[in-house]
């Protein structure tokens, strides 16, 4: 009895935990009706986040039919100027909600609602709208949106989602059945060995470093032998292509073995969107942030919250021992089980550093401590646990530019930095602002606040910054119009506008002085009305538009135009 009582909770086990969740299949259709090419993968590394959906192709144009995927009711519409651009959420009876971003337009009756609320609000960026639920109820493969490019989108295409309704977790729309030709295996195309303590030895030296890699003509990988000694982590630089498309996509999963037996092992199956930000900790953030690639690491660092991790070892770190020879293998793969394999033999070798990792900055930063430090007329407040662990920083005034050591450490909060402007005149405190310049060529306004005669601002990222100044109004020209002109055969009236200072913060249309929309395409600099939003009274039109830039400089025209209806 006591056999069977073990065999029962070992086949129960394995079933309760050793099976990923069985998602409904060939419930969700295709989202539109050409060939499904994927432009980014779920889960891809992004900068601060994982890519909380797929990103399917649109033909490089805009306007393609997109088309509900299931029954449901649309439950959001979300209108902004960056991150989805124009999106619509619906709802459906199984438990999941899909995310349709980056659109040009809605439906004609989900449009015509929209419209009438930005009308109404005579705003053009509404945030989030929440229909009821009966409002409009949708049937699987009804068109309910057109394909763009709006809000933070990289050039025309879909950015589809699924998401469990309940807990707003995101998840891998392949695992409920999306089809994507792919039989190619992901790109392994850097190695990476990071020495975890004081003690660690990569090849003599107690720093991380890069390692050789060779690819095998049966596409694997294998490095060059490396000598070390004590606990060692590894990381490598991955990426995936489909068939149909050349894009550098993110992998599915990503596994360690050590001698044959896993010691690490993560896969991008969901994960919610309070946790995208420690991809900052699965990745090699310092490396990024100067060569632009992200390492993945097979072994989680501390603070680190992800829940994509399974079958953790000493949470993926690996100790070597002097005279002992290790075999470590990394296997990525992609969503279709394209496999690729980098093997590392590793020989442990008796601790000898012939370098070390020092810290000579000045500050010393304890992570569950508040820190404060002022120079000059500057200062700098960092709460409580805004970094992930006890590090090291710089922190000096030089000709006005605060360094905040480099932007190669990730903050879990924002800290404040805080300029006094009493020094300042009248009009130089109205036209200040602040700016990160760490690029010195590419500076560029931060979200600044003021109070008496201080200006504050709280950011994520260290680097350099200091205090411009904006004394220059934005620009305004007439694109596909000109004073006094006929205007009958335009659908649009088109006006780029433009802003070398802080940047463009707000406009205001208005024709025969009523409020009108005009989208605002940022990438371009295009503001446009579309002559079918509503009917103009008479020939004669006044029309008027007035922009202002983040630091209240003003620019406003006034012209004339003749149009028949």
């Amino acid at each position: 009895m006591k056999y069977y009582f073990f065999l029962f909770l070992l086949v129960f086990s394995f079933v309760l935990f050793g099976q990923k969740k069985d998602y409904p299949q060939n419930y969700f259709s295709n989202p539109m009706d050409i060939p499904v090419v994927v432009a980014g993968t779920f889960g891809e590394l992004r900068n601060n986040h994982f890519h909380s959906g797929i990103d399917l192709k649109t033909q490089q144009k805009e306007g393609i039919p997109i088309k509900a995927t299931a029954d449901g009711f649309v439950s959001r519409i979300k209108v902004r100027q960056y991150g989805y651009g124009k999106a619509l959420y619906i709802e459906h009876p199984n438990g999941y909600t899909t995310v349709y971003a980056h659109l040009q337009k809605f439906a004609p009756k989900i449009q015509e609602f929209v419209k009438a609320t930005q009308y109404k609000r005579e705003k053009n960026i509404i945030g989030n709208l929440f229909p009821k639920p009966k409002q409009f109820v949708i049937k699987k493969g009804e068109i309910i949106a057109y394909s763009g490019d709006t809000g933070s989108s990289g050039g025309p295409h879909l950015h589809y989602e699924i998401r469990d309704t309940k807990t707003e977790n995101i998840i891998n729309p392949m695992l409920f059945g999306l089809k994507v030709e792919d039989t190619k295996k992901p790109v392994i195309k850097g190695l990476k060995l990071f020495a975890l303590d004081s003690t660690s030895t990569i090849n003599n030296s107690n720093n991380d470093s890069t390692i050789p890699i060779k690819k095998l003509e049966n596409g694997n990988y294998i490095s060059e032998r490396i000598f070390a000694n004590g606990s060692i982590g590894l990381g490598i630089y991955v990426y995936d292509h489909q068939n149909a498309a050349m894009n550098k996509n993110g992998i599915y999963s990503l596994e360690m073995n050590m001698n044959g037996n896993r010691v690490y092992y993560h896969n991008v199956e969901t994960f919610s969107f309070s946790e995208s930000k420690y991809i900052n900790l699965l990745i090699d953030y310092a490396h990024y942030n100067k060569y632009k690639k992200r390492y993945q690491k097979t072994h989680k660092v501390k603070n680190n919250k992800l829940t994509i991790y399974k079958d953790l070892i000493n949470n993926g770190e690996i100790y070597i021992n002097a005279y002992e020879n290790y075999n470590i293998e990394i296997i990525a793969k992609d969503y279709n089980g394209n496999a690729t394999a980098l093997r590392i033999p590793i020989k442990g070798v008796p601790s000898n550093a012939m370098s070390s990792k020092k810290d000579t900055t000045n500050y010393k930063i304890i992570a569950n401590n508040f820190h404060k430090y002022v120079s000059e007329n500057i200062s700098v407040a960092f709460p409580k646990n805004t970094f992930y662990h006890d590090c090291f920083i710089d922190f000096s005034v030089t000709d006005s530019i605060v360094k905040l050591h480099k932007p190669i450490i990730p903050l879990d909060k924002k800290f404040t930095l805080t300029f006094n402007t009493s020094h300042l005149s009248e009009v130089q405190k109205r036209q200040v602002y602040i700016a990160n310049v760490t690029k010195d060529k590419y500076p560029y306004h931060v979200a600044t606040k003021r109070r008496d005669n201080k200006v504050f601002t709280n950011q994520k990222t260290l680097g350099n910054y200091k205090l411009l100044f904006d004394y220059k109004a934005p620009e305004i020209k007439l694109l596909n119009f000109e004073k006094d002109r006929w205007l009958s055969k335009n659908s649009t009236l088109q006006v780029k506008i433009s802003d070398k200072g802080s940047g463009i913060n707000e406009y205001r249309a208005t024709i025969d002085n009523d409020w009108v929309l005009m989208e605002y395409n940022h990438k371009k600099g295009i503001l446009t009305y579309d002559f079918s939003d509503k009917k103009l009274v008479g020939s004669k039109h006044i029309f008027k538009l007035v922009v202002s830039d983040k630091v209240g400089n003003t620019q406003t025209i006034t012209t004339t135009f003749y149009r028949k209806q």
